[in-house]
């Protein structure tokens, strides 16, 4: 079957936004008022930086899984965009800084799309079995 464009586009952001956290992950200095990702995802005794290498590399496969329709794909970004955008929403309603509008509305937005082109990622080859 052929890839929904919008799969293309969804996989080409996770593909970049991997880059750039692996880019930040080298370069990333501590903010007196930043929010890392450790402390996103509840888990602040990670190190910052392994954090966002260990998402980055987990996005890379999602993206990769999910570019080439496998079910696989499918479910890691499905789970990835509830986990990512609930935890958005929660920073959203607690935070006076608020970077997190956008990654909940794209959470969003990749959840409802995904979920709207999930046959590309369920069709079976059709078999040649004869009766």
């Amino acid at each position: 079957m052929k890839r929904p464009l919008g799969v293309s586009i969804i996989s080409y952001f996770y593909i970049f936004g991997s880059i750039v956290l692996l880019f930040t992950a080298i370069f990333y200095q501590a903010g007196a008022d930043t929010i890392g990702m450790s402390e996103r995802f509840g888990v602040s005794i990670v190190p910052e930086r392994t954090m966002r290498v260990i998402v980055a590399f987990f996005s890379l496969l999602m993206a990769y899984g999910y570019m080439r329709l496998k079910k696989w794909g499918f479910w890691l970004l499905i789970t990835y965009s509830v986990l990512f955008g609930f935890i958005s929403f929660i920073l959203l309603t607690n935070e006076p800084q608020q970077p997190f509008i956008g990654n909940f509305v794209f959470s969003i937005i990749v959840l409802i799309y995904t979920i709207y082109v999930k046959e590309a990622f369920f069709k079976t080859a059709p078999t040649n079995q004869s009766i």
